[in-house]
């Protein structure tokens, strides 16, 4: 139930594997060594990488290690072929495996027997999956168990607890909407906690499975969903806390200036985070998740106080249903020019050393035709504008793809983002717009559709052979259109069940929604301590990582309801 096994196989250790491991036993049937060389499924259009020489004397040196996460391809030569095998290299076998952690296989070549190869399953690994269900069973009892024990206390509690919680002033503490005042969507606040506890949760390890972290390069996983989502309800903020200041007639300069001084905060509290690990100047990163918060918060901030007009009528058959959008045309243009603009960069703008157009990882990408040209215009640009010492050092692509420095949040990507902000705008657009509860209904679906659709037209609908594949690391344009749907379908449904049908009160993310900015940074700053991280014994199995990932979503989320409690909420 919890993803164990024994120490010992043959005299191996296997708690010496790291997650996601199993150990190899190749022997050669013969007195020739052969090299083995093997490819990750996640690697697309790469070269078969060396892994070692299989020798002929069998003994430790033939027994290894290898990272099981991902199906591999595996080519055995009889010489060394370099760091890459090319497809135009003979070899003397070729196979596919799907290995599983812990588990030991024993890999054969005898060039005996017309170079035989085999690869057969010594030990049989652990299912992986199984701690969901055990981490469930326990989270079903421990809910049982408060339920029980909450029960128990109202029971036993005197007749004036009720009437004390019923009281205005604690049904206002407890999240409900005041009667004298116009009522919350509850729904954007619970949103915002599941992004903000959903972002905790992958930055703890996520239980170190592939699918939840962030996509290597093309691709959505889990992780992929959450920034994307915090700008999308930032857009959707931006039209509902204006408003009142632009219907007060205060200065357009006045507004701008306070949106220029939150914009500022943000990107100076992201370069703080940034010098977590030792501030020094010559290769500090300058850009970042809070970084390009602030710029696209300014931008789109600006364009929406020069560009807004709700006293424009709209009384055609036409247009009144579309008032939302009409609004905005303004808008539309501005963003239109901007995505023009990046559209062009991308695919004419001229790189050296590599070809029009490109997006790709580089590195060993395309069998190492642009090993230098990691993310195409867009890591070009940063590493001319920010330099090379100033990037992210450590991007997911690096590992498989053996790329070099590409910052996911650099510079240029700050353009298509303000298209993600801005989308998120026209849903807060709509909400201020259209009252009704099935007008509402009826957009926000069709906006869900239409920006699916259009995510899926331009990545072919598959991940790595359309005209512009989903990609976080570029924040490519599919990518924009296909979280910005996931994220309107997502509000529709905590709003229906917060706001109108009332079946959840939106707990427990609501109180984190409430203090994202608190959490946000605190759990950044206190990342490797106690109580909200730990290590027990080897911490090598999902259970024990995800047992630990949950523990530190579950204690921030207590934090944000002891602040709630409190009355302590905090914004820039």
């Amino acid at each position: 139930m919890i993803e164990y096994t024994e120490r010992y196989f043959r005299g191996l250790d296997l708690w010496s594997l790291g997650v996601d491991e199993a150990f190899v036993n190749a022997t050669v049937g013969g007195l020739r060594g052969y090299y083995l060389y093997s490819l990750s499924d996640e690697c697309d259009k790469c070269p078969y990488t060396k892994i070692r020489e299989i020798k002929p004397k069998n003994d430790d040196d033939n027994v290894f290690k290898v990272d099981v996460s991902r199906k591999l391809g595996f080519k055995i030569f009889d010489r060394d072929v370099g760091k890459y095998a090319f497809d135009n290299e003979s070899f003397v076998c070729q196979f596919d495996a799907n290995l599983g952690e812990f588990g030991v296989y024993d890999l054969t070549v005898d060039d005996t027997i017309a170079r035989h190869c085999s690869l057969e399953t010594a030990k049989t690994p652990v299912n992986i999956y199984l701690p969901f269900l055990t981490i469930a069973l326990l989270a079903l009892a421990l809910i049982t168990i408060l339920k029980c024990g909450l029960k128990f206390y109202r029971r036993a509690s005197p007749p004036e607890v009720p009437l004390t919680a019923a009281s205005p002033t604690n049904s206002s503490a407890s999240g409900q909407p005041n009667e004298s005042r116009k009522p919350r969507l509850q729904s954007l606040d619970t949103f915002r906690g599941i992004a903000i506890m959903l972002m905790i949760f992958v930055n703890s390890g996520g239980g170190h499975y592939w699918w939840i972290e962030h996509a290597t390069w093309n691709g959505l996983h889990v992780a992929d969903l959450v920034f994307p989502w915090f700008l999308f309800i930032m857009g959707v903020c931006i039209p509902i806390s204006l408003r009142s200041q632009m219907s007060r007639n205060v200065p357009r300069k006045s507004i701008l200036a306070n949106v220029a001084v939150r914009s500022f905060k943000l990107f100076c509290i992201g370069l703080c985070l940034n010098s977590i690990s030792g501030p020094q100047m010559a290769n500090l990163r300058l850009f970042g998740v809070l970084q390009r918060f602030g710029v696209a918060y300014f931008v789109v901030s600006a364009i929406h106080l020069y560009c807004y007009s709700e006293g424009a009528q709209f009384q055609s058959r036409f247009a009144k249903p579309n008032v939302d959008i009409l609004r905005l045309w303004k808008h539309w243009i501005v963003m239109g020019g901007i995505v023009f603009i990046y559209l062009l960069v991308i695919f004419l703008a001229p790189v050296p050393g590599c070809p029009s157009g490109y997006f790709g990882p580089g590195g060993k990408h395309l069998m190492v035709m642009h090993p230098n040209c990691t993310g195409g215009i867009a890591g070009y640009l940063d590493r001319i504008i920010l330099g090379v010492s100033h990037l992210y050092q450590h991007p997911t692509a690096r590992y498989v793809y053996d790329t070099q420095a590409f910052d996911p949040e650099g510079a240029f990507g700050c353009l298509p983002t303000l298209l993600q902000v801005f989308l998120g705008l026209q849903c807060g657009v709509l909400i201020l717009t259209h009252t009704g509860v099935s007008a509402r209904i009826r957009r926000m679906s069709a906006w869900g559709v239409v920006l699916g659709l259009i995510g899926g037209i331009l990545c072919g609908f598959s991940k790595n052979e359309g005209w512009i594949p989903i990609n976080k690391n570029l924040w490519s344009l599919s990518y924009v259109m296909v979280t910005a749907s996931l994220a309107f379908f997502l509000l529709l449904i905590c709003y229906v069940l917060i706001d109108v049908k009332r079946f959840w009160s939106g707990n427990p993310f609501l109180y984190a929604g409430m203090n994202a900015i608190i959490l946000y940074v605190g759990h950044t700053i206190f990342h490797h301590m106690l109580p909200w991280h730990w290590r027990i014994g080897l911490m090598n199995t999902h259970f024990m990582l995800m047992c630990e990932a949950l523990w530190n979503t579950v204690l921030w989320n207590g934090i944000a309801y002891y602040l709630f409690k409190k009355k302590i909420f905090y914004s820039l």
